[in-house]
């Protein structure tokens, strides 16, 4: 799926530069962005789902020992 990414005149310099001084395309840094923020997010999502599941299977043992 193609996208187009609009960005102010601000951030598409700074990227621009960014790109430069790495000897990257803008393009492979946006990837490296994107991915980074998909793998902290499943992530975090993991972390969540796995302390639910913890707290619902300990709840009646911490209940009882209030």
């Amino acid at each position: 799926m193609a996208m187009n990414l609009r960005l102010d005149d601000e951030r598409a310099e700074a990227l621009r530069k960014q790109a430069e001084l790495e000897g990257r395309s803008m393009h492979a840094i946006v990837l490296r962005a994107v991915d980074d923020y998909l793998a902290k997010n499943a992530r975090e999502s993991m972390i969540r789902e796995t302390a639910i599941q913890e707290a619902a299977k300990w709840h009646e043992l911490m209940e009882r020992l209030k």
